[in-house]
This record gives C-alpha cells, structure tokens and sequence, in this order.
C-alpha cells in the first residue's frame, strides 16, 4: 500500500485527475438519477450542478495540470509533494463532503464550500509564489492563468454569501455562477489553450508558424467581463452586442493560427475542435438575443452555455487528460482508435445537448433527451476512465 501511495502521488496530476473524474462521473450520476426521478435532492439543480461542475469537478482537473507546468513556465523548481498532496487532501475530501451534504445534510453544504474557497486560495497562492519568485522575462502568458484563477477566487467567495438566504442571494448566486462559468473557468481554459495547442502545433509540425494577436488575453477579458455584467443585468442589446464582437474576435483568432487539422493525429485534432466549438457557442447566444430582441417565441433553454461545457472545455479537457497521463507515464502520446472513438462520441454528445435544448420547441420529451445525453456521457468518461484512470493510480 505505501508503495502504491508513493507512486500514486510521484506527479501532481495523477491524484487531481483522478479526484476530477471520479467527482465528474459522481455528478453526472447525480443529474442522470434526480432528472429520471430515481431519487429525489433538497437542493436544486444549480447548486450542486452548476456549481460542482465548476468549483469541484473543472478546478481539480486543471490544478493538476497547472501544479505540473507553471513550474516548467516559469523555470522554477516542482512544487513539493509534501505540498501539492495536503492540497488534494484539502480539495478531495471537502468535495466529498460536499456530496454527502447534497445528499443527506444540506446544511453542511456552508462548512464544505468554505473549505473548497480555502484550497482554492492555497493554491492560488502558490502558483502566485511561483510568479513572483520567477525570473523569465515573458511572463504574459502566466500573468492571465493567475488573473482568471483570481476571478475564480471570487466568483466562490460570492457563491459562499449567496448561501446565506438574504434579500439579494439570488442576485448573488448569478453573478457567481456566471463570473465562475466565464471569467473563471473558460477564462482559464482559454489560457491555457491559447499557449499550449499553439506550442503543441509547433513541436508536432515543423513548418507551423505560432501567429496569435498581440492583446489577445487582453480582448478575451474585456469582452468576458462585459458578457458576464450584461448577461447577468438581463441587458439583451447589448449582449448581443458583445457575442457578435466575441464571435468575431474568436473566428479572427482562429483564421490567424492557421491550425493544420488534417495534418497532425487524432490527439492533436480533437485540441482544434475543441476550440471550434466557441465560435458556435456565441453563434447560438446572437440567435438567442436577436430572437429575444424580436419577440420570436423560441426556446434555446442552455444550449450556448452546454456548447462551451461540452464541446470546449470537456473535450478539451479529455485532450489534455490523454496527452498529459501518456506523456507522464513514459508513453508517447497518442489517441488509438479506443481513444479516437472516444472523443467522437463525445462531439456527437455536444450535438445532441443542443439538440435536447431545442426540442423544448418542438413538444418532444426533454427529459428524455436529458437523460439520454447523460448517459452516454457518463458511459464515455467511464470507457475513458477505465483505460487512463488504471493509469494515473499506477503511477509512474
């Protein structure tokens, strides 16, 4: 058992995947069996849906992967395992404890999430340590991963007094859950992705020339933190406004890098899809207002806000995951055809959530299309976990 301990927690991303995913399947599990009415919850589906997803299940994953690579961003020395395990400790049993709440003691939920804002403040403080201590001269990247980490950092603090049931804790809850969702998490996301799929590109094809926009962090903040104050003050125009501005930045974006999808593997190409899948997201959000705008009665339910969660962050999410638990396991990385028809499936998913979204208008049995969804994503991550997760509890 020690010995399986010591390679276990050898490389901060194998006990944070593995925590991610376990949680992930947990909560998917959770909304397959509220929605199908095997078992009834106290709390709403925002509070632990939303809010797992993006304060337990999304955070965990990309903890692992930034405690393993700021490091080498910043040519500063590995964060000790000592260090990096107390705050998986911290994250894994504050996240069962907050499941157990749903489950049977909805009051404890108060005491879990403040422990959830605490690991999320040590680790922002040791990524921050990392910052400042490092003496590389472009820091840009880095700069904007701790800025988002940050937003994130609050978004939760205002989810914590959102809790309390005063007058304004709806208004609160919104305004966290929608910061958390878009200058946290995709804020994050996107940090990550607009530095590492353009170096991945380049290591893998020679003649690939990284060309990104100068300010490109600086557009995405902007343009996030206006979407996040007007979508939450219910302002339709100017939304719409903003997503057609964040529609073209992104396609500009895109059209600049110039990615070579048809010349790099399957575990390449499904980091290009990934990002695709934006573009269609705030497509989906201009009909959304426009329609709203012209008083067309048509109901898009969540569909541009399931088209980032699936198509963006979890396929990229599962991306990453395969790279990172290959490459750190002495394996080239690469997706077989197991993988490759994992991260099929799991585009065929986001097509049939926005789907399930739509059906609303066309008088078919949403719950039904929910619940299918659901299942064949939890079925996916599964597959995926039986081959990565044995992995990742190997170690190495």
């Amino acid at each position: 058992m020690k010995n399986w301990y010591l390679k276990f927690s050898s490389q901060p991303h194998q006990p944070f995947f593995s925590s991610g995913m376990i949680f992930f399947i947990i909560f998917l599990t959770l909304l397959l069996g509220s929605f199908s009415s095997v078992f009834s919850l106290d709390s709403s589906l925002l509070t632990y849906h939303a809010y797992s997803m993006i304060f337990i299940v999304f955070v965990q994953f990309f903890m692992g992967f930034l405690y393993v690579v700021f490091p080498r961003f910043l040519v500063q020395a590995e964060i000790k395992k000592e260090l990096y395990m107390k705050h998986f400790f911290l994250y894994f049993f504050s996240s069962l404890g907050f499941l157990l709440s749903i489950l049977f003691a909805n009051n404890f939920i108060f005491i879990f999430t403040l422990f959830l804002i605490l690991a999320q403040i040590l680790s922002f403080r040791i990524l921050y340590s990392i910052y400042e201590n490092s003496k590389v001269a472009n820091k840009y990247d880095t700069k904007w991963i701790l800025i988002s980490f940050l937003f994130g950092l609050i978004s939760h603090i205002i989810y914590y007094f959102s809790l309390f049931g005063f007058s304004n804790s709806y208004f609160l809850e919104k305004i966290a859950i929608n910061s958390g969702f878009y200058l946290f998490l995709f804020g994050l996301i996107f940090s990550i992705s607009q530095r590492m799929i353009p170096f991945f590109t380049q290591v893998k094809v020679q003649t690939y020339k990284i060309n990104k926009s100068a300010k490109i962090m600086e557009i995405f903040f902007i343009l996030m933190i206006l979407k996040v104050v007007f979508l939450t003050l219910n302002l339709t125009i100017f939304s719409l406004i903003i997503n057609i501005a964040f529609f073209i930045f992104i396609i500009f974006e895109l059209y600049k890098w110039k990615l070579p999808l048809f010349n790099v593997s399957a575990i390449m190409w499904v980091l290009y899809i990934s990002l695709y899948w934006i573009p269609i997201g705030f497509f989906i959000s201009i009909l959304q207002n426009s329609f709203e705008l012209l008083n067309i009665n048509f109901v898009f339910e969540k569909a541009s806000l399931h088209t980032f969660a699936l198509g963006y962050f979890s396929t990229i999410l599962l991306g990453f995951g395969t790279r990172v638990v290959l490459g750190h396991s002495g394996q080239t990385p690469h997706a077989n055809k197991f993988t490759t028809i994992i991260f099929i499936v799991v585009q065929i998913i986001v097509l049939l959530r926005i789907f399930t979204s739509f059906s609303l208008n066309l008088h078919f049995n949403y719950i039904f299309w929910v619940n299918l969804t659901t299942a064949i994503l939890l079925i996916s991550l599964v597959i995926w976990s039986l081959k990565y997760i044995k992995i990742l509890l190997k170690g190495k």
